[in-house]
């Protein structure tokens, strides 16, 4: 039986994205075989950050190219009006009944989110647009995470959802608190990464797993074990590669400010050089 192999590219904000990029960089780097059986897993599962970075995955764009991109000076990016530690006191406030479901939990973080006053979806929208190198789906088995703020349920968009692949990654991408939940047909949709910052369970049809997570092991999680535990957890063979302290000294004190992408790329690029070969060794087994 032929083994199915999944990237999941877990969530963390603008450091995130440069340092999941910089990683498979520097695994390029050391071992070009390695990077590209990675590149070429069966499944690619994006949630927040992990979203935009699976989508310039497949865009058709060399690792080159799109480390390049994270490392220039300017982009299009925008900083919110809000940090972490604000974000942090929504879901505090959300989380506060102990008797409230998941699904409730996630409701009222989105009757937040709806409420909020942040910049417009098409402004948004059009930071996204100028995030993805491409706008079209690739052909290939791609799930990016969102939240339905009505239901708080998990949803799964593909290339045969009829939902575009920009509002699709924004979806993905709309930090409560800070960026508006984004409308798709009747619903809207908030951070896929609320929930679970990898949603590993979208996996659950791969018999191998490696997951970047931008965030040390024993990271907070509101609404479960720590992405470590969820990893240990999984079916099938996993590897989670967490940022190391260099890395996390890189992100600064917030994700979401584009200052960040640079120091991320690079502490990226630096770690995935001293991860390689464990990388190898893994997709070898």
């Amino acid at each position: 039986m032929t083994s199915k192999r999944g990237l999941v590219l877990a969530g963390g904000g603008l450091a995130g994205i440069a340092w999941e990029i910089g990683i498979l960089r520097g695994i390029e780097d050391e071992a070009a075989a390695t990077a590209r059986a990675l590149l070429d897993s069966d499944v690619l599962i994006g949630t927040s950050a992990g979203s935009a970075v699976a989508a310039q995955l497949g865009s058709g764009l060399s690792l080159d190219e799109l480390y390049e991109r994270q490392i220039k000076g300017t982009s299009k990016e925008i900083s919110p009006s809000v940090d972490i530690d604000d974000i942090t006191e929504l879901f505090l406030n959300a989380l506060s009944d102990p008797d409230a479901s998941k699904e409730q939990k996630l409701q009222r973080i989105g009757a937040v989110a709806n409420t909020t006053p942040t910049v417009s979806e098409a402004v948004r929208r059009d930071v996204i647009a100028q995030r993805l190198p491409s706008h079209d789906w690739p052909d290939r088995d791609m799930r990016i995470t969102a939240i339905d703020i009505g239901t708080g349920e998990l949803v799964a968009f593909d290339r045969k959802s009829g939902v575009e692949l920009i509002d699709a990654v924004a979806a993905s991408c709309a930090v409560p608190g800070a960026w508006p939940p984004v409308t798709i047909g009747e619903r809207r949709y908030m951070d896929g990464g609320v929930g679970s910052t990898m949603n590993l369970k979208l996996a659950a049809d791969c018999d191998a797993a490696v997951v970047l997570v931008p965030s040390g092991k024993g990271a907070p999680s509101p609404f479960g074990p720590d992405p470590a535990v969820e990893v240990d957890a999984f079916s099938g063979r996993c590897m989670g590669v967490f940022a190391d302290d260099d890395s996390l000294a890189a992100f600064g004190p917030n994700p979401l400010d584009p200052a960040c992408r640079e120091p991320s790329a690079r502490a990226g690029r630096a770690q995935g050089r001293r991860i390689a070969g464990e990388i190898a060794e893994f997709l070898a087994g």
